[in-house]
């Protein structure tokens, strides 16, 4: 008896984009555990935008939709 699995997307790009509204609407890139594929793919899609502050990278929900 096959077991039926909960679809999965493939890339966890609406994972990554709870997790940074939880945080307020940005977080540093180093402390992020999404792969950098999925993190490309909202930056391309332009959802997020990365931003150097200086002390750091940060990856911010991009507002302007």
């Amino acid at each position: 008896m096959s077991k039926k699995a909960n679809p999965v997307p493939k890339d966890h790009s609406q994972l990554c984009l709870q997790y940074l509204s939880r945080c307020g609407g940005s977080a540093r890139l180093c402390s992020i555990n999404f792969s950098l594929g999925v993190i490309q793919t909202l930056v391309n899609q332009r959802r997020v935008k990365i931003t150097n502050t200086g002390a750091g990278f940060f990856v911010e929900l991009d507002e302007a939709k």
